[in-house]
């Protein structure tokens, strides 16, 4: 019979031994505890992205999200240029404000839409309010971002004349100086020109009678990812509570949004004492979701319901004047913009 004989450590030994293996597990223990962050990349986009101290929707809106959803996330700002070739080579883990017009998707996995995009149609002229759909634009110019023109669904309209702008500034500059009568822009960057616009005594612009596209921003995160699936399911969650509770609100800048809460059909009312004063018209709401009110609509304030928009502004700070406040595109570098309007 084969015999092994085992050979006693000595003390010394031992503890080496024991040392190293604690040494190992604890260097494992560091490695995963300071593990790199997920990076999500963007391009600037006014007043929705920005990484040098401009009003930022989207960075001030996902900071608190992904510190909610306990997410470790590094946001970069970078030239669009550079962008879609960082995800691809791995060098980001993917986008935090992905749109998409008709791009292909299939490395990514998407999340949820958790700021809806509506393309509208703007002009100086009250003709542009009969514009329902982009046939109604035909052979005329039309001043649109690059970030929108270089997309399938925009390079398919051939029949519109697209005047391409590389930044938001160009684009409403080709409004103001006349070299395009209407322009396609989000209806938030059209909010902000017109709160600039009325802040300086100017006519307003004038929309379309509807958006002629409906897009939004998701966060796409490359599918060899490790635990994409699941980072996107916390980030649905904590989204659509927050969206629930009123904790969009502030970092949009908007005191009243829209969502179906309760699951009726039927879009609700979403406000936070934060931010919603009893002044605040119903009238600016924004949808996160589409859905239409009605007058069976809920009010929900802190994420609490109440049945009548009386009943909620009990809990809001009472404010019997409107209160204006200044637009979030810098009026310093839309001054010869407004003086040529």
């Amino acid at each position: 019979m084969a015999r092994c004989n085992a050979f006693p450590l000595s003390f010394f030994t031992r503890r080496a031994l024991f040392l190293s293996v604690s040494l190992i597990l604890y260097c494992c223990n560091i490695s995963q505890l300071h593990a790199a962050p997920t990076t999500l990349g963007a391009s600037s986009f006014e007043t929705y992205i920005s990484d040098d101290g401009e009003p930022a929707r989207i960075n001030n809106l996902l900071k608190k999200v992904f510190e909610k959803a306990e997410l470790d996330v590094e946001l970069r700002v970078m030239r669009d240029a550079f962008l879609g070739s960082s995800v691809l080579t791995g060098k980001l883990d993917g986008e935090f404000a992905y749109v998409n017009l008709g791009e292909d998707s299939s490395n990514l996995l998407l999340s949820d839409v958790y700021l809806p995009a509506y393309l509208y149609a703007v002009s100086k002229n009250a003709e542009v309010e009969s514009v329902r759909l982009f046939p109604h634009l035909k052979d005329n110019r039309v001043a649109i971002e690059n970030r929108f023109a270089n997309t399938p669904m925009f390079r398919t309209l051939k029949e519109i004349k697209w005047s391409r702008n590389p930044s938001t500034f160009d684009a409403f500059r080709q409004l103001a100086d006349d070299r395009a009568p209407f322009l396609l822009t989000t209806e938030l960057l059209a909010r902000e020109l017109n709160i600039l616009l009325a802040n300086d005594n100017e006519e307003t612009l004038h929309y379309s009678a509807k958006p002629l596209a409906q897009t939004g921003f998701q966060l796409a995160v490359r599918k060899e990812l490790a635990d994409a699936k699941s980072m996107i399911e916390r980030f649905n969650e904590t989204v659509s509570s927050m969206q629930s509770n009123g904790e969009f609100n502030a970092p949009l800048s908007l005191p009243w949004l829209t969502k179906d809460v309760d699951g009726d059909g039927i879009a609700d009312f979403i406000g936070h004492s934060d931010i919603t004063r009893s002044s605040d018209s119903l009238a600016t709401a924004y949808s996160l979701d589409g859905k239409p009110t009605s007058k069976n609509s809920k009010f929900f304030i802190d994420g609490k319901a109440h049945e009548s928009l009386e009943q909620a502004q009990v809990s809001l700070v009472k404010d019997e004047t409107p209160s204006t406040r200044a637009s979030l595109l810098d009026k310093t570098t839309y001054q010869r913009l407004l003086q040529r309007w």
